[in-house]
């Protein structure tokens, strides 16, 4: 039993060290209908749940039409930061976009979507 009780503690432990310690209020944002060559912009909102100051190392997008924008001033323990994602609606269709967000000193990254369909 004793050592039944001490698996389940370690699995406990283990998973919390497993948890991002930045939280995002939102990973995906669907813009709706845009028309194209207009520039539509989101801001994803994130809370530092760790100790440590979080600094954003990159935020790259997987193409040109898409742009993060970030501050890489340190957000200290329990405030939040942001990061502004700006959409150029180059071309006529449904999109699919994705910025990869890496923090300095975090192993995991997290990824940022936004869709929608680009209208004439």
């Amino acid at each position: 039993m004793k050592i039944k009780c001490l698996f389940i503690a370690l699995l406990i432990t283990i998973g919390s060290f497993a948890q991002s310690t930045i939280k995002f209020d939102q990973t995906n944002h669907n813009f709706g209908k845009i028309k194209k060559g207009i520039h539509k912009s989101v801001v994803f909102n994130y809370t530092n749940l760790s100790n440590k100051p979080a600094v954003i190392e990159f935020a790259n997008a997987e193409c040109g039409c898409t742009q993060p924008d970030y501050n890489q001033n340190p957000v200290l323990k329990g405030q939040k930061g942001t990061i502004k994602v700006t959409y150029t609606a180059p071309n006529e269709g449904i999109f699919k976009k994705r910025v990869t967000v890496k923090y300095a000193g975090e192993k995991d990254v997290t990824e940022l979507v936004i869709e929608g369909e680009v209208i004439k």
